[in-house]
């Protein structure tokens, strides 16, 4: 068995004229990432690897996870193909992950995100909103080979 965890960006600003990859987050973001965090606190294996995209919305919602859940920061990489809107993309990088690893947390961007949930996972899921956590265990020990799974845990703002 493997598990998946994929969290979308928290909500981040267009205040400043700055390209999309540079947008800093909204404080809203930062409180509903912090709720979000402390909420899925026991969901999450904190020896996980932790990809994370390289946007910098996405580092400070890593940042603002990993120090709630005391994760250490040796178990993050920030991954250049995650800036991706892509499924097909997405999907890719999730089959790379090493098969040494059973857990991965991803934080990435929509509409990749939602795409895969909705290919791989058994719920469906129409838009998973910024600070959005979707965990999805896979019965296979392969990340290569990931067919549908099962949609353990879906936690969105509006859920708490």
């Amino acid at each position: 068995m493997i598990n998946l965890i994929i969290i979308r960006h928290a909500k981040s600003s267009w205040e400043f004229n700055l390209h999309d990859f540079e947008r800093p987050l909204l404080q809203k973001g930062i409180d509903k990432s912090y709720k979000i965090a402390i909420f899925v606190e026991e969901f999450v294996n904190k020896n996980a690897l932790i990809w994370i995209s390289s946007a910098r919305r996405t580092q400070e919602t890593a940042k603002i996870f990993m120090e709630v859940l005391k994760i250490d920061k040796k178990n993050a990489e920030i991954k250049n193909d995650l800036y991706t809107f892509s499924l097909n993309q997405f999907e890719q990088i999730v089959k790379s992950c090493p098969n040494s690893h059973k857990n991965l947390i991803l934080f990435g961007h929509n509409n990749a995100i939602t795409d895969f949930v909705n290919k791989f996972g058994n719920v469906y899921i129409n838009n998973v909103p910024t600070s959005g956590f979707v965990s999805i265990t896979f019965d296979c020990n392969d990340w290569n080979l990931i067919t549908k799974g099962i949609t353990d845990k879906i936690i969105f703002p509006s859920h708490i």
